[in-house]
């Protein structure tokens, strides 16, 4: 075992470490893509930056990734299409992910796009981990599933990954050029556009609740109703009736 995590850490140039980084990358994702709540993408940018800053090969965090989300989508497909809808409903009753709300939404999509649900679902946090078992349990055909989940698959990779390996190479660069000051008032606008936030919010808070307190006290100013008090006439009528 040591020999071969030696040979790999030889033919991997930034060591083995490294393959430490891409194991995690493939593993997080795929099991996201099984359908548990786990963050995916955010691994996957955390190691886009690393390669940016030359500590991992942003071409093998973006294989890893392809592969965690293709091996995993198939997976998830095949647990749904073997426990069905009552998977979800077991889900649903320990955890809010699996809310009825939730399939019920993440079904709609599937009967409306079919395929497309999957390839465009990786961009989405909830299809991203619905997909595979949904896929499974309405018997979307393997083929068609596996073609649209590896291209779905590779498109997201490469575009998170790049763009987030583009940004962290850029990053020293970008702030290299934004003196001081001007981090400085740009946080004096920050903070000054939050206080005029709140302090509108507690206006607006405040009309509100005066609103009611104005309605009941003109309610309160209301003549009481008055009691009608018979005449001598109809006095002296009641006496000759009896």
């Amino acid at each position: 075992m040591g020999a071969t995590m030696h040979a790999l850490a030889i033919a991997i140039p930034t060591g083995g470490i490294a393959i430490l980084a891409y194991l995690v990358v493939g593993l997080v994702i795929g099991v996201e893509s099984m359908g548990v709540p786990l963050p995916g993408e955010t691994t996957l940018v955390a190691a886009a930056l690393l390669a940016s800053q030359g500590d991992v090969n942003i071409v093998l965090v973006i294989a890893a990734a392809a592969t965690g989300a293709i091996v995993g989508d198939s997976i998830g497909y095949f647990i749904g299409r073997k426990a069905g809808r009552g998977l979800f409903e077991r889900l649903g009753r320990r955890t809010h992910h699996f809310s009825d709300e939730r399939i019920a939404k993440a079904e709609k999509y599937f009967h409306k796009y079919g395929v497309w649900t999957v390839f465009f679902g990786r961009f989405v946090a909830l299809l991203r981990i619905f997909a595979g078992p949904m896929a499974g349990m309405l018997r979307m055909p393997y083929p068609q599933f596996l073609a649209a989940n590896a291209a779905g698959g590779i498109v997201w990779s490469t575009t998170i990954g790049v763009v987030a390996y583009k940004v962290g190479d850029n990053a020293d660069k970008i702030f290299s050029q934004v003196s001081v000051w001007a981090l400085v008032v740009i946080a004096v606008v920050l903070v000054a556009a939050y206080t005029v936030y709140k302090l509108r919010r507690c206006t607006s808070r405040g009309t509100a609740s005066a609103v009611p307190a104005g309605a009941l006290s003109e309610l309160g100013a209301l003549p009481e109703p008055v009691t009608a008090v018979p005449t001598e006439t109809q006095t002296a009528e009641s006496s000759a009736d009896a």
